[in-house]
């Protein structure tokens, strides 16, 4: 696997703990968006960028200044993953939709293919594109027991392209 960062944004600590969930299965470097920087875009291979989803399907509040950094950067030759966390029971019809933000501002990148929505109860997400979510959606919240489930399969599914 090529040099590879996660990159978190968290409010609560549930996408900082998967975060290091994904981080400790990759053997990859994590680190909170706060401290996300061009340097840290230019040293890495890989970006796993990973967010919760506020209110009416917002980013995490840190993220704002993390997708000036991408926006900003040169993403060319980078692979990046996604993957976000939301409560599909209470906010239904914006689960994970943060994450779509984080992918329109990977432009240039080569953005890996999510997960299918099959198996997923919600009613609406930004996040879905032709079917299915631009990353890895997680609902830690409601289907806890689904989580190491859903990221290992999503790990298996990238890690040929890491």
């Amino acid at each position: 696997m090529k040099k590879t960062v996660v990159v978190f944004g968290s409010s609560t600590g549930t996408c900082e703990t998967i975060a290091n969930t994904i981080g400790e299965k990759l053997g990859a470097e994590v680190i909170n968006v706060t401290d996300f920087s061009a340097d840290t875009v230019a040293e890495n291979d890989n970006l796993i960028l990973g967010t919760s989803t506020w209110g009416a399907g917002e980013l995490q509040d840190d993220w704002y200044d993390g997708i000036n950094v991408l926006k900003g950067a040169d993403l060319a030759g980078k692979t990046v993953a996604l993957f976000g966390c939301g409560d599909s029971e209470s906010y239904g019809d914006t689960f994970c939709g943060a994450m779509k933000e984080i992918f329109d501002a990977c432009e240039g990148a080569n953005v890996l293919p999510g997960v299918s929505t099959d198996g997923y109860t919600f009613d609406d997400s930004d996040a879905v594109v032709d079917g299915q979510f631009v990353g890895l959606a997680l609902d830690d919240v409601n289907e806890d027991d689904q989580t190491e489930g859903r990221i290992d399969a999503w790990l298996e599914s990238i890690k040929g392209s890491l």
